[in-house]
Parts: C-alpha cells; sequence; structure tokens
C-alpha cells in the first residue's frame, strides 16, 4: 500500500471517530440516571425511560468498541502493518478496507 493509500485510510479512519465523538455528545443525555419519582412519572413512563437509559448505554459500549478498534487501526498504521491480514499476512483488499477500516482479517480468514 502507498503513502497516498495509506494516508486516505488515515483521513477515513479520523473522520468515523470525529463521528463517533459527535455520537457521543448527542448520546449523554439519554444515558443520565432515571428520575423514579412517582408523582411526577407514572409506571409505564419509568419503565420506557430505563429502557432507553439501557439502549443508550449499550450504543455507548459500542461506540467504545469502535473506537478502539479505529485507534489500533492507526497504531497498525504507525507500524507499516495496516492492511495486511493477521492471520495469514495477506493483504486485505482494499474495497473491505472502504468498508471497515479497522479490518485485521482478510475475507477468508474471517470466514474462517
Amino acid at each position: 500500500m502507498n503513502d497516498a493509500e495509506l494516508n486516505r485510510f488515515r483521513e477515513i479512519i479520523a473522520a468515523r471517530l470525529d463521528a463517533l465523538a459527535h455520537e457521543d455528545e448527542l448520546g449523554s443525555e439519554g444515558q443520565a440516571t432515571v428520575e423514579l419519582d412517582q408523582q411526577s412519572v407514572g409506571r409505564l413512563s419509568r419503565m420506557d425511560a430505563l429502557q432507553n437509559q439501557a439502549m443508550a448505554k449499550a450504543s455507548a459500549t459500542r461506540r467504545d468498541i469502535e473506537r478502539r478498534r479505529l485507534k489500533a487501526a492507526f497504531g497498525r498504521i504507525d507500524e507499516g502493518e495496516y492492511g495486511y491480514c493477521e492471520d495469514c499476512g495477506d493483504e486485505i483488499a482494499h474495497a473491505r478496507l472502504n468498508l471497515d477500516p479497522a479490518s485485521q482479517r482478510c475475507v477468508q480468514c474471517a470466514k474462517g
């Protein structure tokens, strides 16, 4: 992979990290503690609020995992290992990296 391609993947990864940070900002309200005052909110409304809170926390966890994968991809770029399958060592198809720039395995190894 040449330097221009690596720079393009750096930009893609950086853009995805920025998008995750923006999603974190939007999702922070949904993770707030649910008020359990029965005078102001009915039982079903509290259940909805708790469900929404759980979904917001699950989304935050998903974003954290994705963030770690993308940062690891930056590390592989710096080490000169980006774009190579961690199992077989073959080059990962650019189309696969375009879809998921944090991919660590080629299609054959990912299938098992």
